[in-house]
């Protein structure tokens, strides 16, 4: 009997505890939200009301441009475009993205506000804008039929679930009354929860794209670093006129200036920085920095005991300093930041060089490994790179200040005296050009000669280097005047 008893009283609890908990079978939390001014049945998505004469202005980022790098993104619906036999809008654009501004259009759908084509140097920003500002429309379209998504309705109690491992319901939480430059807006809060974080997204019933949103990367373990955030700057209707015909891309300005504007990031270095914390893989272009004109880094920041582990939240600059390490310039600065951060540990740069001809020392500082909004509890490291900065007409910066490796001289010497052969030395020659040390423009070898074959009168410049009687940039320079020339050949 008493057997039982107790037995009882263990299915009792077991019944009851499990009404007094959520089952752990449920799929999502229910959502749905509804007012008398949002009453049920009113539904929403994306691309709602938008019409020709729209202006929008947003402030932006997105995790795979920049690692959510922030932008300024301006559209003005300038009206309807036939794309064969289907109709889609066409949108004037300008991207404000440091000190870089880009002018072209974009082409979006009428079913799903989605670019689906465009002007080729707005590519990145249309992904980052697919991928952010309508990124709802995976969820909610204007047409339901045919497999279409159809618009939701805002007391639904869920609009889909998150397509990734562990993803959770899209859920119209709440009614809130958010301020942003725009103004302020009576929207519905659609979030869904990322790895311990809460996204948010702020829509306001027909109205085409939302106001605001804040969202997370999904993550397994650690803090989930930002996807995309988004705020409305300002909007407009019935805009007649072109507000973005008063702009024109720098990158028109940089091909006035006779700046190269298609390049790779081909100068790699590979090197740890100063007090060995850390690793960096940097690479960079174009192969000649040019004052006034662009250039792009990818930083790749990777732990010194393994070449394949990236490290994450990096809190870091990219500096200008004199060759005293006094500080004369700052990117996180210039971006009224007070440092850069990434989360990652794959970091791309794009700046204006604004130093002068010569030898310019770039630095990479790292604060530390921490959460943006923590200052790191390490003592910080860097590491330095010196870099020829050529003057817009093209002349031979002054290398004066370039270290060349004390092995080059020693070759040298040994050239000179008939230790090496022509190959040996020329291999020395290649390496300096490889690394940087020696500055030769991709055009200026000459094609007079033909062979490597070098004059043997060229040995005594040489010896005399090597015995420190002509300079680094008398050395250097003759170098150069003999590959203009064509008098020595050295392959790429």
């Amino acid at each position: 009997m008493k057997t039982s008893l107790l037995l009882i009283s263990a299915i009792t609890a077991l019944f009851f505890g499990l009404l007094a908990s959520p089952s752990a079978f449920a799929q999502f939390q229910a959502g749905g939200v509804s007012s008398d001014t949002i009453p049920k049945g009113s539904t929403w998505y994306a691309g709602e009301g938008l019409k020709q004469g729209d202006f929008f202005s947003y402030s932006m980022c997105y995790v795979d441009y920049k690692e959510c790098t922030p932008f300024e993104m301006d559209m003005w619906i300038k009206g309807e475009k036939q794309t064969g036999s289907e109709s889609v809008w066409l949108a004037e654009v300008v991207v404000f993205d440091g000190n870089k501004i880009i002018v072209g259009e974009m082409e979006l759908g009428k079913v799903a506000p989605e670019p689906i084509g465009g002007s080729e140097e707005l590519g990145l920003y249309r992904g980052a804008f697919k991928s952010s500002i309508v990124w709802l429309s995976a969820f909610a379209t204007s047409d339901g039929s045919q497999g279409g998504k159809g618009p939701k309705e805002f007391s639904a109690i869920s609009w889909g679930k998150i397509g990734n491992i562990g993803g959770e319901q899209i859920l119209p939480m709440k009614i809130e009354t958010i301020k942003v430059p725009a103004g302020t807006w009576e929207t519905v809060q659609v979030g869904w929860k990322t790895g311990g974080a809460t996204s948010k997204v702020w829509i306001l019933d027909n109205f085409p794209f939302p106001i605001k949103a804040k969202t997370y990367t999904h993550v397994s373990e650690g803090i989930p670093p930002t996807e995309y955030d988004f705020t409305l700057l300002d909007y407009k209707e019935n805009v007649q006129k072109s507000p973005i015909a008063q702009y024109k891309s720098t990158k028109s300005d940089f091909t006035a200036a006779g700046c190269e504007t298609d390049f790779d990031k081909s100068i790699s270095i590979k090197k740890p920085t100063k007090n060995f914390d850390y690793q960096l893989n940097v690479f960079y272009g174009p192969d000649d920095l040019v004052k006034g004109c662009e250039t792009q880094w990818l930083i790749k920041f990777i732990s010194k005991y393994d070449d394949t582990e990236f490290l994450n939240q990096v809190q870091y600059d990219f500096l200008v300093v004199d060759d005293n390490m006094t500080q004369l310039r700052s990117i996180a600065q210039e971006e009224g930041r007070d440092f850069l951060y990434s989360p990652s540990g794959l970091a791309t740069l794009d700046f204006i060089v604004k130093e002068d001809p010569g030898t310019a020392n770039y630095v990479i500082w790292i604060y530390g490994l921490s959460p943006t909004g923590i200052v790191p509890s390490v003592v910080s490291d860097y590491l330095k790179i010196s870099v020829p900065i050529f003057a817009s007409d093209g002349s031979i910066p002054d290398l004066t200040s370039q270290e060349i490796p004390s092995w080059i001289k020693n070759n040298a010497g040994w050239w000179a005296d008939g230790s090496i052969d022509d190959n040996s030395f020329v291999g020395g020659i290649q390496f300096l050009i490889k690394e940087g040390i020696m500055k030769i423009p991709p055009t200026s070898q000459g094609a007079s000669g033909g062979s490597n074959e070098i004059p043997s009168w060229i040995k005594n410049n040489a010896g005399w280097w090597a015995d420190g009687s002509i300079d680094d940039n008398s050395f250097v320079g003759g170098i150069q005047y003999l590959i203009k020339e064509g008098i020595m050949r050295i392959s790429s």
